[in-house]
């Protein structure tokens, strides 16, 4: 049974800080127009926008590997690649889903690419919600904060244990030497 536009605006409104659930899309399924497609690939999710008649309005990206792309419309077959296909469940700013598709559409042929500031998550969530925003990009740079707030403490400690010991050292041949 097709998965329908209402179980998705349904949805509750994800945390602010948090991705948005996903649900699996099985093969025989068609999406919702406007759907929030994702399909996983090696260390990240790509992203697109469900158009229709099996096609995907995608930012291309490094979708293909190194190379980068533009904003385009491909099928359903060349957007998963042959991987999983799922449908981020959010609630969409538009009420109409050909809006979502038609904001989508607007961007066919842009290639300001950027993995960082401007890739296919932010495309997609600017297409359903308004908000250019990335949170596969949102947790990396959380990883690499908490990541540098580790690197910084334990090397604080490194330190301080340093200074204890040469302390220890200087205090010790101090006792040593009145003796």
């Amino acid at each position: 049974m097709p998965h329908s536009f209402e179980s998705l605006r349904r949805s509750s409104r994800p945390h602010r800080s948090s991705r948005p659930p996903e649900r699996a899309l099985a093969p025989e399924c068609e999406p919702p127009l406007g759907a929030h497609m994702v399909t996983p690939r090696l260390g990240y999710t790509h992203h697109g926008i469900y158009a229709g008649q099996g096609r995907i309005v995608q930012y291309g990206g490094l979708s293909r590997g190194l190379r980068s792309g533009p904003v385009e419309e491909v099928s359903l077959v060349e957007f998963c690649q042959g991987h999983p296909i799922g449908i981020r469940l959010e609630e969409s700013y538009w009420r109409d889903p050909t809006a979502v598709v038609r904001r989508a559409r607007l961007r066919l042929g842009e290639n300001r690419y950027h993995p960082l500031r401007n890739n296919c998550e932010h495309f997609c969530e600017w297409c359903v919600r308004g908000e250019h925003r990335s949170y596969q990009v949102e947790e990396l740079v959380g990883r690499c904060v908490r990541m540098w707030h580790q690197l910084i403490e334990t090397a604080g400690r490194a330190l301080l244990s340093r200074r204890q010991v040469a302390a220890n050292s200087c205090a010790n041949r101090g006792v040593e030497g009145s003796l």
